[in-house]
């Protein structure tokens, strides 16, 4: 009689980003991005309040990062930069790491959250939209590549 393997368990848990967690972070940025940011700019928003990670088993499967802004006397929410590692895409990872950033954006006072996504990128388009995201305007040659960017807006509250 034989046992079976016991299941790899798929827990994901999302929590503050740490120093231990930047190398990672930054291999996940270098397989998703071809202008990705260095590692310094991860390491300047540590201790800020939107900068979470998934974990799944013990490793990191995903991040964002994101802020709110005071402008003309309004809160907006900022999400800057957000990834999945390649082999975690598609399992929720990312709907995850955006529920809670948005969460965290409300509780510092955003009335609404914007974020830019290249023009080409569909996937990532689709899930901001399912999260209620709108498409705000076009910017021309918003990427180092020339590539046009999609901002897109959602109300919060």
């Amino acid at each position: 009689m034989t046992t079976p393997a016991p299941e790899e368990r798929n827990e994901l848990s999302i929590r503050s980003a740490e120093r231990a967690d930047l190398l990672a972070v930054v291999h996940i940025e270098n397989e998703s991005f071809s202008q990705p940011w260095p590692y310094d700019a991860f390491e300047r928003f540590l201790g800020e309040p939107g900068f979470l990670v998934a974990e799944a088993n013990g490793r990191v499967a995903g991040y964002v990062v994101a802020d709110v802004t005071t402008q003309i006397g309004r809160s907006l929410g900022h999400v800057k930069d957000i990834a999945v590692h390649p082999d975690r895409r598609g399992m929720g990872v990312g709907s995850a790491l955006l529920t809670r950033s948005l969460g965290v954006l409300a509780a510092h006072g955003a009335e609404s959250v914007k974020l830019e996504v290249r023009r080409s990128n569909d996937d990532a388009r689709r899930l901001y939209r399912e999260f209620g995201f709108e498409p705000l305007r076009q910017v021309p040659g918003y990427y180092g590549d020339g590539e046009d960017a999609i901002v897109m807006i959602r109300k919060l509250g």
